[in-house]
């Protein structure tokens, strides 16, 4: 009875936490370029209660008596599926269709990545313009370096072409190449990246180096369509219906403990 109330109480709090992550789940259903996170549980070690076991005539039978000791959460992982595009009016607003990620170019001199595409153009300090997250981040080109425009360009005559390389039309109506590409990568395991908040993601041992469309011939590119962002990838029902089972999956478990309790209080009421 008491291996019942401790294996119970294992399920109690693995539940929690999956009912902590639905609601995270739920509460980024509108961020853009959110990815979906899933528990992954794992059965603990389990007790053997007898090695060998026999029939009513004692011939061994093929298997033994083994009980398990409940359940942990083993991973929160996330799915990178791709999110459905919303049309968006912002200037510099991009969608990836791919796996790709965009390079972010963090305080601390690291990078960041991200599948938020929502950026703007800011003022730096040489009087010039950069392309930042809202954050203020730069965004960084395929070669690492931040996406910076000399001080008098007219940013509403740049132009993108699907592959992130930007273009310039000049007053004659040219249109020239100013050899710039937006950075994007990807990753071996991008399951595996780090979460830092506000929807970045950073790089690990678990999830490998990143590999630059361009400059690595074996990826297939990305491609950026502007005037789009990416939705969140949490879908409301599937995240309802998973609630209902972990309320329910947690109530089951506090019905066993509370079973437990009763048995031990009877064993404890017993008189010789």
């Amino acid at each position: 009875m008491m291996r019942a109330l401790w294996t119970a109480a294992s399920g109690m709090k693995s539940q929690q936490t999956s009912l902590d992550n639905i609601s995270n789940n739920l509460a980024n259903i509108n961020t853009t370029g959110y990815k979906k996170e899933r528990l992954e549980f794992q059965s603990l070690l389990y007790q053997t209660l007898q090695g060998t076991t026999t029939d009513h005539e004692g011939n061994p039978k093929p298997i033994g008596a083994q009980v398990g000791l409940g359940v942990k959460v083993a991973a929160i992982s996330t799915e990178f599926h791709q999110g459905i595009p919303e049309e968006s009016s912002g200037d510099f607003d991009f969608f990836i269709e791919g796996d790709g990620l965009f390079m972010v170019g963090m305080p601390d001199g690291t990078t960041a990545y991200t599948r938020n595409g929502h950026f703007i153009m800011a003022i730096n300090t040489e009087g010039g313009l950069t392309l930042t997250t809202t954050d203020g981040y730069a965004i960084l080109d395929m070669n690492g370096n931040p996406i910076t425009f000399p001080q008098g360009l007219d940013a509403t005559k740049l132009t993108f072409d699907q592959r992130g390389n930007i273009f310039y039309t000049e007053q004659n109506g040219t249109t020239a190449n100013l050899g710039i590409r937006i950075g994007l990568a990807q990753f071996n395991n991008p399951s595996g990246l780090t979460k830092i908040g506000n929807s970045y993601f950073a790089e690990s041992d678990a999830s490998g180096v990143p590999r630059i469309e361009g400059q690595d011939a074996v990826l297939k590119e990305s491609r950026l369509v502007k005037g789009y962002l990416e939705a969140s990838s949490v879908q409301a029902v599937d995240e309802m219906v998973d609630m209902i089972v972990t309320q329910r999956a947690y109530e089951m478990n506090s019905k066993a403990i509370q079973a437990s309790d009763e048995m031990l209080q009877q064993a404890n009421n017993l008189r010789s």
